[in-house]
């Protein structure tokens, strides 16, 4: 009987020691999967956005002299923002709008509300002055979005990626809550899965929610298909 049991004993250990060997080797595959995932995504970045730069220098130079020209300085607007592991830097993007005009933000508003003890409310968005004015400069950049051409710096630097979230304000992330926060597990991106969406700081709840499916779901094909998806829209609204 003792006999039995011990050669049941050694079976169980067995199977389960095998267990645990797949178990170990599947979360091995998953992690060099993923790694090498953001390794071949950081290098396509720098080798994309490097030719984008090179092939739009000429133009990126005309639109420097022009806004001098015809608007003046600043050249470039430089607003800091929060990327992957929520690290700030500097967003660089040309200026659009004239010297005097401002945004008018609620980030958070104050006195601080018991509703965003939970993290930033769906609801929330930010509320910009009526009375902006673009320059004429601006409102062609803006129309066929020359004006985030700086941000293939950003690119090439490793701020940014050609798809992921949309960079946040230091002063929304702030409020984060758990949940909102894995958003930042990447770097955030000229375009992603919620902008192709429609889902823009107007609604930021849907925001958040496409942002979270991206960053589970991340891969080579959900960036092709952002990408191109991205395309079509620039050249629709040119139309």
């Amino acid at each position: 009987m003792n006999t039995y049991l011990v050669i049941g004993f050694v079976q169980c250990k067995e199977r389960y020691d095998q267990k645990m060997l797949e178990s170990a080797k599947t979360k091995t595959n998953y992690f060099i999967h993923i790694n090498l995932y953001f390794f071949l995504k950081r290098l396509s970045d720098m080798i994309v956005c490097t030719i984008l730069f090179l092939f739009f220098l000429p133009l990126f130079l005309y639109i420097c002299i022009r806004i001098a020209k015809k608007e003046g300085k600043p050249i470039f607007n430089r607003e800091v923002r929060v990327g992957k592991n929520n690290r700030t830097f500097v967003m660089w993007s040309f200026r659009t709008m004239t010297n005097g005009s401002k945004v008018i933000r609620q980030l958070p508003p104050y006195p601080f509300p018991s509703s965003w003890d939970n993290g930033v409310p769906n609801y929330f968005k930010i509320i910009r002055d009526k009375h902006v004015t673009y320059t004429s400069t601006g409102l062609w950049l803006s129309k066929y979005h020359l004006d985030k051409l700086p941000q293939l710096i950003n690119v090439i630097r490793g701020d940014m990626s050609l798809v992921g979230p949309s960079p946040e304000r230091p002063e929304i992330v702030d409020y984060y809550n758990r949940q909102q926060m894995k958003r930042l597990k990447v770097r955030p991106g000229l375009t992603g899965y919620a902008q192709i969406k429609g889902a823009t700081n107007e609604k930021h709840g849907l925001k958040i929610r496409y942002d979270l499916y991206y960053t589970q779901n991340c891969s080579f094909k959900l960036d092709a298909m952002i990408f191109f998806q991205s395309i079509k829209r620039l050249f629709k609204k040119k139309d």
